[in-house]
C-alpha cells in the first residue's frame, strides 16, 4: 500500500462559526463542507458534533470538530507549545511578510519572520489556541540534496544518543557566529 495524499487533518475547535470565519478572513481558506450528527458514526456514541472542512490549498483539507458536550479544550501541557502546530506553505517571502502585517493589523500577535535556512516562517495562534505556521521555502536544490544525503545517518545517531547530530550543522552556523 502507498498513501496517495492527506485526506484531511482534524482538530478540535471551541466555536465552529468563529473558527470558519477566522480561517476565511485571515488565511483566505474556503469553507468546503459541514457535517453535523447526534451520534458518532464510528462508535455510535450519542455525542452531537459539528465537523467542518476548510480548503488548505493543493488538495489539503483542514477540519475541525466542535464538541459541545465535552469538557473544555485543553492542550498537552507536557509538550512545549512550539512543538504542536499546523504549518501551511505560501508562495513567497513577500506573501509571508504581507500576511504578517495583515495579521498584526487585525490584532493577532505574530512571531517571526524566522529564518530556518531552507525556509522562512511566521508563527501565530488561531482562536482555539492552535499554533499555526506559514512557511516559504528558500532552500536551494543543493541544500535539499545535502540534507537528503544525511537524513538516515542523523536519525540513527539520534536514536542512539538523543543528542542533536552535527550532520546538518551548516544550517545554523551563521546563528552561532558573533
Amino acid at each position: 500500500m502507498k498513501i496517495r495524499r492527506m485526506h484531511h487533518v482534524a482538530y478540535r475547535c471551541k466555536d465552529a462559526k468563529e473558527t470558519v470565519n477566522w480561517y476565511v478572513q485571515h488565511l483566505n481558506m474556503n469553507f468546503v463542507l459541514a457535517i453535523a450528527e447526534d451520534h458518532v458514526p464510528s462508535t455510535h456514541a450519542p455525542d452531537p458534533y459539528m465537523h467542518l472542512f476548510l480548503d488548505a490549498g493543493g488538495g489539503n483539507v483542514l477540519a475541525f470538530f466542535e464538541l459541545p458536550n465535552s469538557p473544555a479544550m485543553g492542550r498537552d501541557t507536557n509538550t512545549p507549545e512550539w512543538v504542536q502546530h499546523i504549518a501551511f506553505e505560501v508562495d513567497s517571502v513577500e506573501t509571508l511578510e504581507a500576511t504578517k502585517a495583515k495579521l498584526e493589523a487585525a490584532g493577532i500577535p505574530v512571531l517571526g519572520v524566522t529564518d530556518h535556512t531552507i525556509f522562512k516562517s511566521i508563527y501565530f495562534f488561531d482562536p482555539n489556541g492552535h499554533r499555526l505556521e506559514l512557511a516559504c521555502n528558500t532552500g536551494t536544490p543543493e541544500m535539499y540534496k545535502k540534507l537528503d544525503e544525511v537524513k538516515w545517518d542523523m536519525l540513527e545517531e539520534w536514536s542512539q544518543t538523543k543528542r542533536a547530530p552535527r550532520h546538518a550543522a551548516w544550517m545554523h552556523e551563521k546563528e552561532l557566529q558573533p
